[in-house]
């Protein structure tokens, strides 16, 4: 008989990469690996996709090939994607009878199907909302489930090096690194852990998985000081952090994405969830090993920050976005 058909969205990325090797490792799929840039095409079939196929968001006349024949789906889009992947929930409703398992990346802390947060209300500012990213990546998940379709959604916490890949070029040659969350800890996620809970959640099926929503962490919360620490370690060398103000931080970035980084500042992402561990069995990465050990994918973190980033100091990446409306 021939085996299932999973596609991979997303596929090139830190968390598609490894997950394609997971599962390419399992055999139970059949891999089918999307692809933006046909540059990516061959690095897609060296971790062992099946099957390789050009994929684009904003370009419904890709889709089709795309869904041929697919059993289940693993979800994840740029932040600035947001609209293009609502309307891809429709695609992927229309074919809910096909579509038996979609697993979707997320953040916690907007969704109102497992708990009740008010849009209008924020977490620590007094007459202000929910940062507008959070409730993105909710109407994410709730375009899938609206469409009909069974969902597991992987709310992950902030990811481990994604905090540091817009100051590379500082760490490496004047080795520090700056932002504003100081002394806040946060429970940082290594994005192989993700990969490796999808792949566990994909591979055990809707069955066991269908309607769930976990919240995927680190395995403990650190300041910028440790995580300064842990990567000086790692590249063997001293690393500083220094502290910036949210006002030059939403200058360099935008004030959606400063929005949502203050609640990185207040403690909002400080626990660790056992979530991760009561999918796979045992505890989610350290930062440190996260750096210095390699994944499914053959890569180490401190591999992995070098490598690209959409976030760009002095470009609004989600002003386009912050006007997309919920389907």
């Amino acid at each position: 008989m021939s085996k299932p058909i999973v596609l991979i969205t997303s596929a090139t990325g830190r968390i598609g990469r490894e997950l394609v090797a997971r599962l390419a490792q399992g055999q139970q799929f059949t891999v089918r690996a999307c692809y933006f840039s046909d540059a990516k095409a061959e690095q897609l079939q060296a971790l062992g996709a099946d099957e390789v196929v050009k994929f684009d968001l904003s370009d419904p006349a890709t889709w089709e090939a795309a869904l041929e024949g697919v059993s289940a789906v693993y979800s994840a889009s740029l932040d600035p994607m947001l609209e293009g992947h609502l309307n891809f929930c429709k695609a992927l409703g229309a074919r809910k009878d096909q579509i038996k398992h979609v697993v979707r990346v997320s953040c916690m802390g907007a969704d109102t199907n497992t708990a009740d947060y008010d849009v209008d209300t924020h977490a620590s500012r007094p007459g202000a909302g929910i940062p507008l990213m959070l409730q993105h990546y909710w109407w994410g998940e709730k375009a899938l489930i609206d469409a009909g379709l069974t969902v597991t959604a992987l709310r992950n916490n902030f990811f481990m090096n994604h905090l540091l890949k817009t100051d590379c070029e500082t760490i490496e040659n004047e080795g520090w690194f700056s932002n504003p969350l100081g002394s806040m800890r946060n429970s940082f996620v290594a994005t192989r852990d993700i990969a490796e809970a999808a792949a566990v959640v994909l591979a055990e099926g809707p069955e066991r998985h269908g309607n769930k929503f976990y919240d995927i962490t680190g395995p403990a919360p650190q300041s910028m000081a440790e995580i300064a620490a842990d990567l000086g370690r790692a590249m063997g060398k001293d690393i500083e952090y220094r502290a910036q103000s949210m006002e030059q931080f939403e200058a360099d970035f935008g004030a959606t994405r400063a929005e949502f980084f203050e609640y990185l500042t207040n403690g909002f992402y400080t626990r660790c969830s056992p979530d991760f561990y009561n999918i796979t069995g045992h505890k989610p990465t350290s930062y440190y090993d996260y750096l210095t050990t390699k994944g499914a994918s053959g890569e180490t973190g401190l591999e992995e920050l070098w490598q690209g980033n959409l976030w760009k100091k002095g470009v609004d990446a989600m002003k386009d976005a912050a006007g997309a409306k919920a389907s």
